[in-house]
């Protein structure tokens, strides 16, 4: 009984400290600070999701993403997000399918080492939503991809004391376009993603 008690006041204490008295990101797009950021790799995620075979949604990801985000929150147009992943960081649920995913029938990692994306044009769509035009680069194959993207917050990450932008964007490719086609049509061709980026201010 002791113990519970004093873990609720542990926790009462903790939560009430100028570090975590309140959620450090702010939602208004308006107050985001305009200037140039890199990944926070630590915090952001690289998903894709696939039909297997009909039963279900078939989760991957990508980790260690690195890159640049010069943003401009008074003109979106001027904003520009390079990013990359290693393509040998994809995993599943399955160590067998990470392997396998890494060989040459799918992403082929020793021949294409990375995943690119660059933005070429960026349009707001509204308060906080933008169309984020690009070419991605996958599997030795380049083409032009837009991506639905959605201000989520900005402000001081009260533990690192950087200021600290995220966003989150999401789109839809096939596979095949980029030559990867092993088990077409019984594991989809349509692939969507979704990138959940966490960017920190540089200047």
């Amino acid at each position: 009984m002791k113990i519970g008690v004093l873990s609720t006041l542990a926790l009462a204490a903790l939560v009430s400290t100028p570090a975590f008295a309140q959620f450090p990101a702010s939602t208004n797009p308006v107050q985001v600070e305009s200037g140039a950021y890199s990944v926070d790799p630590a915090h952001t995620q690289i998903l894709f999701a696939v039909s297997h075979m009909g039963f279900t949604t078939y989760y991957g990801r990508f980790a260690n993403a690195s890159g640049t985000l010069d943003l401009s929150s008074k003109d979106a147009a001027a904003s520009r997000l390079q990013i990359a992943v290693p393509t040998s960081t994809v995993s599943t649920t399955s160590d067998k399918l990470n392997e396998e995913l890494k060989g040459a029938q799918w992403f082929d990692a020793p021949r294409y080492p990375e995943i690119s994306f660059k933005s070429v044009k960026v349009t707001r769509t509204g308060q906080d939503t933008a169309q984020v035009t690009g070419d991605l680069t996958l599997h030795g194959v380049t083409k032009r991809v837009m991506l639905a993207a959605r201000f989520s917050g900005a402000g001081v990450n009260p533990l690192d004391k950087k200021y600290t932008v995220g966003f989150r964007a999401t789109g839809t490719i096939r596979r095949s376009d980029y030559g990867m086609t092993t088990y077409v049509p019984l594991i989809g061709d349509q692939v969507e993603l979704t990138l959940s980026g966490a960017f920190e201010r540089q200047s």
